[in-house]
């Protein structure tokens, strides 16, 4: 049995998403524009710390919690603004958004690089 690779999946992904850049997925959640949504597990954020103000909606919950209709819904999720979601090296959040625009999302992206990008470059993170 063939399956098709997960990097394949990733990359058809990032064609048909967008892709922010760090310092716009920033400067867009300072303007109040956007929110940043971190999507990965629980004890990755423990291990690693957070981005401040980010919401947290692991990805195994994030479809739940977005859907208006799901048992499981979050109203947090609902905004005006733009969601954009990370991981921790933006494959996770690549299939995320994907998914999300599948369900009729439109005003979401991700951040380029993820997580591990935004701690490399010296970003400000919470423990």
């Amino acid at each position: 049995m063939a399956i098709t690779p997960v990097t394949t999946l990733v990359s058809q992904a990032k064609e048909q998403i967008e892709t922010l850049l760090q310092e716009d997925a920033e400067a867009q959640v300072e303007a109040g524009t956007a929110q940043f949504v971190d999507i990965r597990d629980i004890r990755e954020l423990k291990r690693e710390g957070c981005i401040p103000g980010a919401l947290h909606a692991p990805r195994g919950m994030l479809e739940f919690w977005l859907d208006p209709a799901s048992p499981y819904h979050k109203p947090e999720f609902i905004t005006d603004k733009k969601l954009i979601l990370f991981c921790a090296s933006a494959w996770r959040s690549a299939l995320a958004v994907k998914t999300l625009q599948d369900m009729g999302f439109e005003n979401i992206a991700e951040m380029e690089g993820g997580f591990g990008a935004w701690k490399k470059r010296g970003a400000l993170i919470e423990e």
